[in-house]
Formats: structure tokens, C-alpha cells, sequence
């Protein structure tokens, strides 16, 4: 670490001191251009990328699955299909890479640590009150460590989106700040719910917010509201996560969940995050999709690739 980020890594401290003192922070941070933030999206979104691009694409956005179930109507025989299917997307073809994990509740976190054992699939669950968030501390802490006692690898948190559209940053931040500690040695994901957060700026300083805390990935949505995971949304997510590694050295990931559905629409995500955070956040350890029905189009696309013909849709495994 360089003087000049230690520097600015006490800056960051100091902005945590009060509420007030991390209100002057987030409010400091530049504004988002909202035209320009969405111009810029859609000027990305039209790249296209052909043959072996294309293939390595799909892979890769395969590697980057956290393969979704989060209904009440799961059950373990659900829970140990999906992840089958996890670690052995396509039956037929050895090739098709694992996806990066499971993300199931935490009372499906010992059925689903079971299932993938050692084959270096994660186990992540939702906690803290999803999709809500609204409980109190010591029950969102109480769900986490339950959660990493069955077995979880990574948990996903939602904030207290009522906290913070009233400005009160320092409680959400100490939230994260614990629920980190709770984790262990499992790694954080922090769900902003973007569709509530109103205003790109207010992503931007959620962004900021979860990081300072010491999430390892920031996360748009739940999947539970629309909008969910938007590219003018994500874009600004990644220019924090850009500014952030400049400001600190630190690299945090990004996972986009919510409506992400066709081999298209990863792709475009793919190409903002190369063009906007940079090539290093290419791997499933710093960029995640959230998905429940990606991974078929996916496979569906790779065996076009691969044999010449579209495979039907009936030809996965419905998850």
C-alpha cells in the first residue's frame, strides 16, 4: 500500500467517526450524471462479440452463476437438483464449466453443503432478514451465524433500506460492520435493493457505504422487487468499485441479480465490466450474476456454438 492510500484509507476511517461526519462523506462523493450514466449503458450495451470471443464469454459467464432458488416452496430434493446441475450444468458435455455456487436460504444451507462437498462449488445464503431486512440486529446476526454454521461459504445481506433513505448511514453501516464479523470466514455480499434506493446517487453512497463497511462484493437486488439489476445501475456500481481499489488497493466485487435471463444480456455485462472496472474483475471472485434461469440460455447458446444447432429449451433441467 502506497503513502497516498494509507492516507485516504484514514480519510475513510475518519468519515466513519459519526453520522454526520459519514453523511458529509456520501454526500461528497461526485453526483451521477443521470443521462450520462444511462447513455453510456446503452452505448456499451450495443458491443457485439462473435465466435471465439463469444464462446469464452459464455463460459465465463457460466464460471460467474450463483445458481438462485429462494422460494418458500423449496425443498431438499429441489435444493439437491440445482446443485447437480451446479457442478454438472450440462450432462452431455463434460467441458461445461461449474457454476461459482448455490445461493439458497440458510435453514438449506447443510442440504446444499452436502450435495456439492468438495466439488468447489460455494454454498452462499441469503440472511439478515431477506428480502426485507427489517429485524433487529441480534436476529440478523443470530440468522448469519446459523447460516455459516450449516455450512454457508458466502452470505448475502440486505441493508435496512428504511435506514438509509432517512439518512441514518452510521446505523446501516455498523449493521454491515457486524454482520461482517459474524461471517467468519465467510465472504460478504451486500444487497443495496436498488429498485428502492430512488436515485443513482444514492446507489453510488450505498456502494461507498457497504464497502467502507468491509463487504466483499456490493450487490443491486433481491430479485423480490422491480426494477431489479439494471445496466446504468451496475455501471455506477462498478465505477465505485474502480474508485474504491484506486482510493484503498482494495478490490470488491460486483453481482448484478434480478432479471438477468439470456446469453445476451450477460454478454453486456460482461463488456461494461471490462470497459468501466477493468479486466482484473473478469473472474467469478469479483463479478457474480445472480440468476435463477441464465444458466439455460447459456448452455443453450454453448451448444449452438459447439454443434451448429440450438438445443431445445426442454433440453435442460428446469430449475
Amino acid at each position: 500500500m502506497t503513502l497516498q492510500t494509507q492516507q485516504d484509507s484514514a480519510g475513510l476511517a475518519d468519515a466513519t467517526s459519526s453520522n454526520e461526519a459519514l453523511r458529509r462523506f456520501l454526500h461528497g462523493l461526485p453526483g451521477v450524471d443521470q443521462v450520462g450514466a444511462e447513455a453510456r449503458a446503452a452505448q456499451l450495451a450495443t458491443r457485439s462479440i462473435k465466435t471465439t470471443a463469444k464462446q469464452f464469454a459464455i463460459d465465463l459467464a457460466i464460471r460467474m452463476v450463483d445458481l438462485t432458488t429462494l422460494e418458500g416452496q423449496d425443498t431438499p430434493g429441489k435444493v439437491r437438483a440445482i446443485c447437480a446441475k451446479a457442478m454438472r450444468p450440462d450432462p452431455s458435455d463434460a467441458g461445461a464449466p461449474p457454476v461459482a455456487a448455490v445461493c439458497v436460504y440458510g435453514d438449506m444451507a447443510a442440504v446444499a453443503k452436502q450435495a456439492l462437498r468438495d466439488s468447489g462449488v460455494h454454498v452462499a445464503c441469503v440472511a439478515t432478514a431477506f428480502p426485507s431486512g427489517r429485524s433487529a440486529l441480534p436476529v440478523k446476526l443470530a440468522d448469519t451465524r446459523n447460516a455459516v454454521a450449516a455450512g454457508a461459504d458466502e452470505i448475502d445481506m440486505v441493508i435496512d433500506r428504511g435506514a438509509f433513505l432517512s439518512g441514518r448511514y452510521l446505523q446501516v453501516f455498523e449493521e454491515i460492520v457486524a454482520v461482517r464479523e459474524a461471517c467468519g470466514d465467510a465472504h460478504l455480499k451486500v444487497i443495496f435493493e436498488t429498485g428502492e434506493l430512488q436515485t443513482y446517487d444514492n446507489v453510488r453512497r450505498a456502494s461507498w457505504l457497504a464497502m467502507m463497511a468491509g463487504g466483499h462484493f456490493i450487490k443491486t437486488s433481491t430479485g423480490k422487487t422491480q426494477p431489479a439489476a439494471t445496466l446504468p445501475v451496475t455501471l455506477v456500481m462498478l465505477e465505485a468499485v474502480r474508485d474504491f481499489r484506486a482510493m484503498t488497493g482494495q478490490m470488491v466485487g460486483v453481482k448484478p441479480a434480478g432479471g438477468i435471463k439470456t446469453t445476451k444480456d450477460a454478454i453486456k455485462y460482461l463488456v461494461m465490466v471490462n470497459e468501466v472496472a477493468g479486466a482484473a474483475w473478469l473472474d467469478p471472485d469479483c463479478f457474480r450474476f445472480g440468476a435463477s434461469t441464465l444458466l439455460n440460455d447459456l448452455l443453450m447458446q454453448r451448444t449452438k456454438i459447439s454443434t451448429g444447432y440450438y438445443a431445445g429449451p426442454d433440453y435442460f433441467t428446469l430449475d
